[in-house]
Parts: C-alpha cells; structure tokens; sequence
C-alpha cells in the first residue's frame, strides 16, 4: 500500500471497511505527521490526540460490528478554530480567547462526529476570521507547503496548509468573503464554498448577513462532496435553507456523473477592488475557457452587473460582524490592529445604516443572478495573484491599508456570498516555480450538483492530485 496520506479520503474510508487499516492506525500516522510538520505550515492550534485516539477506537468497533455511519467513516477530520467545539478549546485565532472552551459543539461539528469521522484538532484561523490571511498572535503563520516563503492564505489557511501537507485527508473551514477558496488557490486544492443554507450555522451562531457558510477543503472533487454530504444537514429554525437533493442522491454521486453540455459565462474583471491580475492568473483562466470548450461547452464573455455601490455596502456589513464577538472591553487592545481598525468601523455604524446596506447587498443579488440566469456556470480567476509572501499583506502600522491590500489580492470571490451561489476554486494551473493558481466556478443558487459534476470533468481532462509538495 502506498503512504497513508497518499489515499484520498474516500479510499482510505474504503480500506477501513476492508479491513486493510484501521481508523487507529490512519490517525496515528496523521497525529505522527502533525506532530513533523504542523508549526512549519502553521496547520493546527490545538491538538486532540487523546481524543482523535479515542473516537478512531470506538470507530473500529463499530466497523467490526458492520455500523458504519457514513461513507466517510473511521477518516480524519480536522475543524476550523472558529468553530464551537465542546470542552475542547476555541481560540478564533486569538490571545484573547485563548483559554476559552465551549460547552456546546456548532452543528457541523456534531453532524462531522455523527458521520464518524475523526477530530484530529482545531486548524489554524486568523484572528476571527477577518483577513484573507493566516498570521495570528496565537500561532505560527500559516505557509502554503509548495513554497515555505509563501502564505497558505485565509481565513482557513490552517485547513488547507494541513491538507496539502498530508496531515489531514479532508477538512472543514468557512468562507464569508472567500475564506476556503483563498486558501484552496494558494495551497493547490479543491475549495468548495456550497450555497446559502446547505450547511446550518447553528446552534449558536446567528446570521444577519447571510454571507458566511461552512465548506470543504480536499485534493479531490469527489472528497470534497462527500464531506459536503456529511456536513449538509439542516436545524430547525436556520435562517436559510437549501433545497436538499432527491430522496437516496448524493453530492459525491453527482460529481461522478457527466453534467451534459453547459452555458458558461466567463470574465476576469476584478469585481470588489481595482486590481491588475498577475499573468499566471491570466494564463490559468485562458487555459481553463479553453479546457472547457475543448469538453464541449459553450464559453462566452460575460460582464457581471455588479455596481460600484456593492463595495462600501458590503464594508459596512463586514465591519460589523466583526464586533459580535464578545471582547472583554479590557482586553479590547490586546487585540490585532486589523481586529481593532475594523471592529472601530462596525461600531460606528447605526441599525439604520446596517439593515440598509444588507438590503442593498440583497437588492445586487437579485440582480446579478437574474441577469446571469442563463449560464449554467461562471467561471473567473479564484485571486489577482499566486501565494504571496507571508506578511505581504498584513500591516499593523496601518491596518486600513492592510485591508485595502486584502481587496485587492480578493477581488473576485466575496461576490458568491453576497449572492448565495455555490462556487468552487480548482487547482488547474501551476507556475513554472511549481505555485498553484486557483480558478473559480460558480453554479445556480442551490445548483451544488451541477457545479461539482463539471469540476469533476474538469479534473478528469487535467488531474491534479498527482502533484505533492516537497515536504509531502
């Protein structure tokens, strides 16, 4: 058998029903492999190796017994540091919450146990969230593993630097402005941002903006929905709710059907900053309209109606998210510059102002979907650049710079949240220096099905999960 970490997640979940691994065996190698490279990528926070020991056990009784809770069952499963997990510590990549642990699990994690997956720990985030990097004051950055000098992104930088590193098969994040897909692009993987109200949010967390959702990182098409099958069930009461597939579909399953002949509307306008693309972001979108037309679908130039306005609309709702988290107001300065500058901005902002600009957000929605309504996919660049350097963004002397810095290497994936949509980052072009660069396609509100069934094709015609990182 090749290494463990080889396997996608889906054949190692196969070789332990077969008997061939054990879920103990798999989480050992992956506990070993964390404990080599974990701060060199700066992958996790916290590690839960009793814990990860503990389930992986009770996960190979239950495979002797033939219970098997999901076809993901006995595989690790790492979780964001943002999200709630009871008794375990939740830092939301800050000093300040660095002893907090909650009594209560978010959805996702429940529903990730329920499948019998395995929690090897909580990956690295940075602090709440905030910026389209992975540099906290709580642990090392987060480095994409195909260059060391080179960021792995955010917000779940940690997720994805331990999946392209081996140290994880799959792993949960969340994207409110591009979080898994940004990552997904610097790091070489398959970043899956699902729509509005497939993945509950609950049971603590409220949601006034609709902007955030739970994703999926993976090297593969197909593990990326079959984690989106675990983690795709509603609470009663969610704000959002997707209409779920057929009765006995799957995610997984329609990622390995054909997806027939697609309309697909393509552009390379930045849409949220002025930014120039990088040439290697201009050759993986040309490569991929062509790869797209050499299957057979029809790729035509689309301009998006997107107005100026969006942009300071959705500032507004993003500064204030940035407040809900609860700071001790004594500790309010031990938070990062980014943090301050931006939770300065929410709380600036009146009722009146905010439920306005979420109806503007709202109103552009509307009308970006019913005027692209005759595409079946969108296809963009995922970023402006290839990885940056670690600490090219971030910067503490002016944090509002900083956050103009973060809008210019994004300026193409926080439209899919204000909008809903199901959108997806490819690794389907690398550059000469061996660096990945992301494409991004988006699907129809709630069109998941679709959307990976094409990715799937897509991946197919250009495989990547041969490529690994030196340190792999």
């Amino acid at each position: 058998m090749s290494d463990l970490h080889d396997l996608t997640a889906l054949e190692q979940a196969a070789a332990i029903r077969a008997g061939e691994v054990s879920s103990l065996e798999l989480t050992e190698h992956y506990l070993a492999r964390i404990e080599k490279f974990s701060d060199t990528v700066g992958a996790f926070i916290t590690v839960t190796a009793d814990l990860a020991r503990e389930q992986a056990r009770a996960r190979d009784i239950e495979v002797r017994r033939g219970e098997l809770r999901s076809p993901l069952h006995g595989v690790p499963v790492p979780v964001k540091d943002l999200n709630l997990t009871a008794g375990i510590r939740t830092t939301f990549g800050s000093t300040v919450f660095s002893d907090f642990a909650p009594d209560v699990d978010d959805h996702v994690v429940s529903l990730l146990r329920d499948a019998g997956t395995v929690l090897l720990g909580k990956t690295n985030t940075p602090e709440m969230g905030l910026p389209c990097y992975t540099e906290n004051a709580i642990a090392p950055p987060a480095r994409t593993p195909w260059d060391l000098e080179r960021m792995a992104g955010g917000s779940s930088g940690g997720a994805a630097a331990a999946v392209a590193a081996g140290l994880a098969p799959v792993a949960h994040g969340n994207d409110g402005g591009g979080s898994v897909r940004i990552p997904a692009s610097c790091c070489g993987l398959v970043g899956l941002k699902p729509s509005r109200g497939r993945i509950s949010g609950g049971p603590v967390k409220g949601d006034v903006s609709g902007l955030p959702v739970e994703g999926a990182l993976a090297r593969t098409v197909l593990d990326a929905a079959a984690l989106l099958d675990v983690m795709a069930r509603p609470m009663p009461g969610d704000p959002h709710w997707a209409p779920p597939l057929p009765p006995g579909e799957t995610f997984a399953g329609h990622a390995a059907r054909p997806p027939g002949r697609l309309r697909v509307g393509r552009f390379a306008a930045p849409v949220i900053a002025e930014a120039t693309l990088h040439p290697e972001v201009q050759l993986a979108y040309d490569e991929a309209s062509r790869l797209l037309e050499a299957l057979g679908h029809e790729v035509e130039d689309v301009d998006l109606p997107v107005p100026p306005s969006v942009v300071p609309l959705f500032e507004t709702v993003w500064s204030v998210l940035s407040t809900l988290a609860p700071v001790d107001p004594d500790r309010e300065a031990e938070l990062q510059p980014l943090t301050r500058h931006l939770r300065g901005r929410g709380r600036a902002v009146d009722a009146t102002t905010f439920a306005l600009a979420v109806i503007g957000l709202q109103g552009v929605a509307r009308h970006m979907i019913a005027t692209t309504a005759s595409y079946d996919v969108l296809l963009s660049p995922t970023l402006a650049q290839p990885p940056l350097p670690v600490g090219a963004i971030r910067n503490e002397a002016d944090p509002a710079r900083d956050f103009e810095d973060n809008k210019r290497f994004t300026p193409f994936t926080a439209i899919y949240n204000l909008t809903g949509q199901p959108a997806i980052s490819l690794p389907l072009h690398w550059t000469d220096e061996g660096l990945p660069v992301g494409v991004m396609l988006a699907g129809r509100p709630a069109g998941e099905a679709g959307l990976l069934a094409v990715a799937a094709q897509l991946e197919a015609a250009a495989p990547w999960h041969h490529r690994k990182p030196p340190l792999w």
